[in-house]
């Protein structure tokens, strides 16, 4: 059975191994780091960490980070990044749990959109569009403009206006983006 629970500082060494085995050499070891680093990460709002425990093993991972918007005092934004399933345990939909679960979370918090820089096809089905995501300029150029995608979580007619968004320092890395 899978558990859904927060991550703490004492699931680093198993969400940095998860992260190095379930992305290609290329992009392992900074997005390990990165997953490491922002469990660490002290931001106001919080940074948030989830990990899918499959029995007494930490299996998945994923990230929410808060986001700033250019022009705005208060942005209700996040990140999600990174997200990563031990590759034994993929395709169980662990990740869409992950995902799930960090979505629930941030819409109890009154969280107006979230953020993400992936797969269409896959983050599509949790309701990230591109529209969506257009008015935002996201904190780096993009290798692949098309990724970038955001979901609205609350009702966004409060917001001001769209901008260009500020990350926290552990995502301050151009190779991410």
């Amino acid at each position: 059975m899978i558990h859904i629970r927060s991550a703490s500082l004492l699931d680093s060494e198993r969400i940095r191994e998860i992260h190095l085995s379930a992305f290609p050499a290329a992009e392992r070891e900074a997005v390990a780091a990165l997953a490491v680093n922002l469990l660490a990460e002290q931001t106001i709002p919080e940074t948030l960490a989830f990990v899918a425990a499959a029995d007494a093993e930490v299996v998945g991972h994923i990230a929410f980070s808060p986001v700033s918007c250019s022009g705005t005092d208060k942005f209700p934004g996040y990140l999600l990044a990174p997200l990563a399933v031990q590759p034994r345990f993929q395709k169980q939909r662990i990740g869409a749990r992950l995902v799930e679960a960090g979505l629930r979370h941030l819409a109890g918090l009154d969280v107006a959109l979230v953020f993400v820089y992936g797969d269409p096809q896959y983050y599509g089905r949790f309701g990230f569009e591109t529209g969506v995501a257009s008015e935002y300029v996201p904190p780096y150029p993009l290798q692949y403009a098309f990724g970038w995608q955001a979901k609205r979580l609350t009702d966004v007619n409060t917001l001001h206006a769209a901008g260009k968004l500020t990350c926290v320092s552990s995502l301050r890395n151009p190779r991410l983006w």
